[in-house]
């Protein structure tokens, strides 16, 4: 698992971004166990606690749950979950900014699918 942090958003975020981002790409797929907090913590150099709040966060969202003794697990459901809470948060958050910025550069739908007016 590569990560190439920024300091825009705090670690924990980010971590939680990209364990959504392998969920939901099926690289982690439902039933799959996660990589423990002391594996995660060693690769990418941080922190035991700024893991398992990363972690906490996907537990509190009910896309992983805890086997005790075994670890961490993608749920069932956990991939058609996060396809519609990303799509809803790009729909309201995202792509009215996009539209805004389209609008104010003057682009036209041939510009944006790279088709060529000449």
């Amino acid at each position: 698992m590569e990560i190439n942090w920024n300091n825009k958003e705090p670690i924990y975020l980010q971590l939680r971004d990209r364990l959504v981002a392998l969920i939901m790409d099926g690289v982690l797929q439902e039933g799959d166990a996660l990589p423990s907090v002391r594996q995660i913590s060693s690769e990418q150099r941080i922190n035991p606690v700024t893991v398992s709040k990363a972690i906490q966060m996907l537990v509190d969202d009910q896309l992983v749950e805890k086997k005790r003794g075994l670890g961490m697990y993608v749920v069932d459901g956990a991939k058609n979950k996060l396809a519609t809470e990303e799509r809803n948060k790009f729909l309201t958050e995202e792509w009215p900014q996009i539209a805004e910025r389209i609008d104010r550069l003057g682009l036209e739908l041939d510009d944006l699918l790279g088709k060529s007016t000449d």
